[in-house]
């Protein structure tokens, strides 16, 4: 598997590697052992919050790579990972808050677990939830449901993780015990609330096709959050982000610092380009490079050119060569303190709440929360100040980015995934996925998967070894073509 960073946190659990296992925290009588929260919830942070990834970007025509053929760039990714382990720390920390008596971890807990929970449902569909937590809550790995876990229908998943974000949102207050090892929010529980309910909509958001299904209640679950900012209170400025920041200390540097591929393999997509061109956008000055045979400045629309993603290799490569081709900005590769890493941000809550207010689940102003949100993606790209507040305000006066009446959710989606330029993991391509926004181009000779853009990911070969009656049955309640990457799950269906 080659899109492992939006295919799976699990990619990231080597982070873990030369930390405390979950089994490492079973009480030995001859040699106890005690884990302070605190010290799990640091490596959880640093898991979760690490979205920074280049396999998004391949996957959603953002750039290409030129060194060799990419499975996520030519759409022929296969198996993806569970991310047990990861939900094996989360359940740790809650237990050893509860055996502190810090509850704040507990709630905390939740909502790792449940942002990792919908990560993998979106990723593969049915997956393990209800008995698999019972199974690890109980230190139970003995009988069979804790070693073969039964399959939950994705409905009761979004239902369960919907129910954990209520409780976890209600239940965090800042008058319990502090909570320490956060290098996220300082401890601060304001800001954990803000981001528990900003994602808690994303979640609703995700699952717009399902907006008649009474049992999630969908848009009443979303108005309860939004007509009430005193008990749910959301991201109110980019000061508010879920993100982890970089520092020019060893191993806090961007995850692509000095890295000699992203020296000089990644170009940007042409489609993407050609986006941002359309638009006049200036976030294409700090996404790339003019190309060398342009001789143009970098301020300059017509100084860049991409290369075409569905295109063979021998094709990329020759246009690179001539000079024809932006490269990904220099300052992914040479600057250590680089744009912070965004488990979610303040751009991406006024996209859903602007294309809320298009689908009349409320009431509001859509274009005023649309702008809002493309001037705080253009301040938070905004690196070394390459452009200035009246490049700004001059961007958001065009006519062109003003909502359409029948198009507003493409100009939603398009400036949302704009935004999402090596960051948030694989959520550009789950929107896309959701809307058909944009446009992701297959025509090139070069596409594997027969032209079709994936809609999934194969289960993990490991179910197949040590959970095959439970995954097998899995297959084939959802997907009649069997366990294939073109299966189409019940999220979007």
């Amino acid at each position: 598997m080659t899109y492992q960073k939006i295919s799976s946190i699990i990619l990231l659990i080597a982070a873990l590697s030369s930390c405390k296992k979950f089994q490492d925290f079973q009480v030995n009588p001859n040699n106890p052992t005690i884990a302070d929260p605190a010290l799990v919830l640091t490596t959880l942070e640093r898991v979760a919050f690490s979205t920074v990834s280049t396999d998004a970007s391949l996957a959603c025509r953002q750039l290409v790579y030129t060194q060799s053929a990419s499975n996520s760039q030519y759409y022929g990714w296969q198996r993806g990972g569970f991310s047990y382990s990861y939900i094996s720390q989360t359940v740790k920390m809650e237990q050893e808050a509860a055996r502190v008596g810090k509850q704040n971890y507990r709630y905390i807990g939740k909502f790792f677990r449940a942002y990792t929970i919908v990560d993998m449902t979106q990723r593969f569909g049915d997956i393990p939830y209800s008995k698999m937590m019972q199974s690890i809550s109980n230190n139970n790995f003995t009988d069979s449901s804790a070693t073969r876990p039964a399959y939950d229908k994705q409905e009761d998943i979004y239902l369960g993780v919907l129910n954990d974000l209520k409780i976890a949102s209600d239940s965090l207050s800042a008058q319990q015990t502090a909570i320490g090892g956060d290098i996220i929010y300082n401890g601060n529980i304001g800001n954990w609330k803000k981001l528990i309910n900003s994602f808690t909509l994303r979640v609703l958001m995700s699952l717009s096709k399902k907006e008649s299904n009474t049992t999630l209640n969908i848009k009443q679950r979303f108005n309860d959050i939004v007509s009430n900012p005193a008990k749910y209170p959301l991201f109110i400025s980019n000061d508010d982000n879920g993100r982890l920041p970089y520092y020019n200390i060893t191993g806090n540097q961007y995850p692509y610092y000095n890295d000699n591929s992203m020296k000089t393999d990644f170009y940007l997509d042409s489609s993407f380009v050609d986006i941002l061109q359309g638009l006049k956008d200036p976030r294409l000055f700090v996404f790339g490079q003019p190309t060398p045979a342009s001789g143009l400045p970098a301020n300059d629309f017509n100084a860049y050119d991409g290369l075409v993603g569905s295109a063979p290799l021998a094709y990329n490569t020759g246009k690179r060569g001539q000079g024809k081709a932006s490269q990904i900005n220099k300052r992914f590769a040479y600057e250590p303190v680089n744009e912070p890493s965004l488990l979610m941000g303040y751009a991406e809550l006024q996209f859903i709440l602007a294309e809320a207010v298009v689908r009349g689940w409320i009431s509001s102003n859509a274009d005023s929360l649309y702008k809002k949100g493309i001037e705080a993606s253009l301040n938070f790209s905004d690196f070394n100040n390459t452009y200035s507040g009246t490049d700004i305000t001059n961007y958001l006066a065009q006519p062109a980015l003003t909502l359409q009446a029948g198009n507003e959710i493409k100009q939603i989606i398009t400036q949302k995934y704009i935004s999402m330029f090596m960051n948030t993991g694989g959520q550009p391509f789950f929107e896309q996925r959701r809307t058909g926004f944009p446009t992701f181009e297959t025509a090139g000779a070069g596409i594997l998967n027969g032209g079709k853009i994936p809609k999934r990911w194969m289960y993990p070969s490991d179910e197949y070894t040590n959970n095959a009656t439970n995954v097998q049955n899995a297959v084939k309640a959802q997907y009649p073509g069997g366990d294939d990457i073109n299966g189409t799950m019940w999220l979007i269906q």
